[in-house]
């Protein structure tokens, strides 16, 4: 812990003595399905005398509260009740918390509380879906607030080889397969350093003071969603503080992060109209590695902002957006260590910046029958992937990669109430633009190139309850086109996807679902050229997806949930490389860039096995996830008869998340994950040699040799503390705590002697790698 830190730890517990009684405030809004503010709606804090009710435009406000985490409920006549578990109130920096109630068809003379409190889900998808509230994101151990990480801890997700990447790997999928959407504006890149053609990267880009919630669902996917084969991870984001100026400052092991939030324009008597949230953030592990001597000289920023305006009761707009500025070089230590000189030589370099930018207009229907939402957005990615033969001079080039993506895309989206029926139906159109240029002297691969097309699909999906809301129907559908691809119509993706849930006893439900799911392969493949300059994947296929999910659901209480679902995967026209003959499947997770070859879509493969899940939120202090999955991964090359296990093919998975809240603002957590023996790609030694330091992997032995199992456990304290203008939260985290070596594929670098000197002739010689230590970090958030 250095000298900053340690400053930090003895102020906090100085000003701990000071006894001052503080208080803060919970405020909100409370509507219907439809937006409609609700009038006299009860809102209170369970276990408290403390309340309030809410006003004509559906607001309310609860003053006077002791700091510390309750259940915050809200119930009103003809609705069912609804309960926002584990809000933290702070005497600063507290966010706002709203509502939407849903009719009951219980009698309306009387408040509904039955199956009030009850884990939920939406009835499009009734299953193989979590959310996540901000409280629970921010008090998440070893995932330093990093919003996907959290992510990763969820049921049927495989941590990354290594376990250091944020890539999302779903019930055997590969990473490239889940969609993200913050606001309903598709963000395709959330991660530092990402992996072009993929998602995943070592650090999140999302900063969890923005966020309201996080869903994840893992199957029974909505059709307003288009491209995911295994997931849809969606960003509800909060709106910022319309009474006053606010923001909190961040620091922990790794980062510093600056938030600000408040009104714009604002009245004397009234709360403001049009509010702003903002934050940028900046690393500082490059001068940690500096100091320990490391050669990684990761370095970025990251900047998020969203302005709202409400014009009327009716018609509200926002303007998002996020970005990153990323810069990963190298630098020689000062004394020779075999692994960091293995580490020198094969690290890329990696200069790439982000950004997305979406305006959204959300108009609500003044009869209450619905609403609708239009975005018009703007993602682009500038990435620069660079091997150097002499990474310390940065001399001789053995790989560029000089590429630009960008998409403009228009969405319109109406949800619509028709008696007992929900409709939501729409539309996308996008314009796209890719360019590249690459060198790569491995492959013997030279090109440039640039294209652009334009992409649009349409989607429709209709809901219902039946007998006395006991049987929950939802079906839909949607259909996709691009002006490149060859081939392709809006018929040949026709996706139609039905889930169905069922009340068969009281707090037992049986719940399924099917659907088909088309996902446009990368721009890296569709724009690679040969030698030629022809672009010869333009005859690729969509990818499809086939899923067939079955589970039972028991609810233990007001806050407890267990279930049991099975899943069966099933691909087809999945891309394989031509060169390595391997479907792109067991691709993605690395610093690399995927897709950038010739490839055919002629792979098949399936993904299938059960899950066991039991949630407990906020209760009697404890809240908590448990998971177990158990699956099969396989994909196949050219031979669609030779199915060979996938490198995420671990067969088990569990993970544990809770924590328990201790008196005086104290509470400790802890996150377990587990994963089985996993096939890797061992290093073609021979090729290696010849291309070093380029590392070249025989795909043909995929499935000989395992890693050992994966097993980690991490811990968290935090303690909070409130004060008048200020409310601090401290926490210390330890990583590994148990101390467990983590599995990774054996390095090779060139042998040398004790000085650093490479022996000739040259050969090859593996390196031992310790990762099995514990890492303790330091973090403090300060509101005001």
């Amino acid at each position: 812990m250095n000298s900053k830190n340690v400053f930090i730890v003895f102020f906090m517990m100085i000003i701990s003595n000071i006894h001052a009684q503080v208080y803060g405030e919970l405020s909100g809004n409370v509507t219907d399905k439809t937006g409609q503010p609700i009038l006299g709606a009860s809102v209170f804090l369970e276990g408290t005398e403390k309340g309030a009710q809410t006003d004509f435009d559906g607001n309310y406000r609860i003053t006077n509260i002791t700091p510390g985490s309750y259940n915050l409920i809200v119930s009103y006549v003809g609705f069912e009740t609804q309960t926002t578990f584990n809000v933290i109130v702070r005497s600063k920096g507290t966010p706002a918390y709203n509502f939407v109630l849903l009719e009951s068809t219980e009698s309306l003379d009387e408040v509904v509380v039955t199956n009030a409190n009850k884990i939920s889900r939406p009835k499009e998808t009734p299953l193989s879906t979590q959310s996540l509230s901000a409280v629970e994101i921010a008090t998440y151990p070893g995932s330093n607030n990093d919003v996907v990480q959290v992510a990763q801890t969820l049921p049927g997700v495989s941590p990354s080889i290594g376990g250091f990447r944020n890539d999302l790997i779903i019930r055997g999928g590969a990473p490239n397969e889940t969609v993200y959407y913050l606001d309903g504006m598709e963000v395709p890149n959330i991660n530092h350093f990402s992996t072009q053609g993929s998602a995943g990267g070592p650090v999140g880009l999302i900063n969890v003071s923005f966020i309201d919630n996080v869903t994840l669902s893992t199957s029974a996917f909505g059709a307003q969603y288009d491209n995911p084969l295994s997931g849809v991870l969606q960003f509800s984001q909060r709106t910022g503080n319309s009474r006053s100026l606010s923001g909190n400052f961040r620091v922990s092991a790794s980062e510093a992060a600056l938030t600000l939030e408040g009104p714009l324009f604002k009245g004397v008597l009234e709360d403001a109209k049009t509010t702003f949230l903002v934050s940028a953030r900046r690393s500082y592990l490059q001068f940690l590695f500096e100091v320990i001597g490391l050669p990684f000289r990761p370095n970025y920023w990251d900047y998020q902002y969203k302005i709202n305006h409400k014009i009327d009761a009716y018609n509200e707009i926002s303007l998002t957006g996020l970005g990153s500025i990323d810069d990963f070089s190298v630098e020689a230590p000062d004394d020779f260590d075999a692994e960091q000189q293995a580490q020198l030589e094969q690290a890329p370099f990696i200069e790439q910046t982000t950004n997305a930018i979406g305006i959204s207009w959300r108009n609500r229907f003044k009869d209450g029958s619905g609403f609708m939402q239009t975005t018009l957005s703007n993602n682009t990615l500038n990435n620069e992937f660079t091997r150097f033969e002499d990474p310390e001079n940065e001399t001789g080039v053995i790989f560029s990669n000089d590429a630009v993506e960008s998409e403009t895309k228009f969405r319109y989206q109406l949800t619509k109430f028709l008696g007992d029926w929900k409709l939501t139906t729409g539309f996308n159109a996008q314009y796209s633009y890719y360019e590249n240029n690459t060198a790569n002297l491995t492959d013997n691969n030279f090109f440039s190139t640039e294209i652009d097309f334009f992409k649009y699909g349409l989607f429709a999906n209709v809901t219902r309850s039946f007998f006395n809301e006991k049987l929950d129907v939802s079906f839909g559908f949607r259909a996709d086109d691009d002006s490149f691809v060859e081939d392709n119509t809006l018929f040949s993706t026709f996706s139609p996807r039905l889930s169905l849930s069922y009340e068969f006893a009281e707090d037992w439900r049986v719940n399924g679902s099917l659907g088909r799911y088309y996902k446009l392969p990368p721009y890296t493949i569709l724009g690679f050229r040969d030698n030629n300059d022809v672009l010869v994947n333009r005859d690729v296929d969509y990818t499809v997806s086939d899923h067939y999910v079955i589970g039972l659901q028991h609810y233990f209480g007001p806050s407890a949930s267990i279930s049991l679902e099975g899943f069966y995967k099933r691909y087809d026209d999945y891309p394989v490389s031509v060169l390595d003959g391997v479907s792109l499947a067991n691709k993605g997770a690395d610093f690399e860039v995927l897709g950038s070859e010739d490839v055919a879509t002629v792979g098949q493969g399936r993904s299938y096995g059960v899950e066991l899940q039991f949630q407990q939120k906020l209760s009697n202090n404890f809240y908590g996830i448990f998971a177990y999955t158990w699956f099969y991964s396989e994909f196949t090359g050219f031979d669609r008869n030779e199915y060979l296990p996938s490198v995420w093919d671990s067969r088990h998975l569990v993970s544990f998340t809770g924590g328990y809240k201790l008196p005086k603002n104290w509470e400790i957590s802890a996150r377990y994950r587990f994963a089985g023996e996993t096939p890797f790609v061992p290093t073609d030694q021979e090729a290696t040699l010849a291309n070093y330091p380029e590392v070249i992997l025989d795909y043909s032995r995929l499935g000989e040799e395992k890693l050992d199992v994966f097993s980690q456990l991490d811990l968290r304290i935090d303690k909070k503390w409130n004060f008048k203008n200020l409310s601090l939260d401290v926490f210390i985290e330890a990583q590994n705590v148990l101390g467990q070596e983590i599995p990774q594929p054996t390095q090779f670098g060139l042998s040398r002697d004790n000085t650093g000197t490479i022996v000739n002739p040259r050969s090859l010689t593996p390196i031992e790698t310790d990762s099995g230590q514990i890492i303790p970090s330091i973090g403090v958030v300060v509101d005001f």
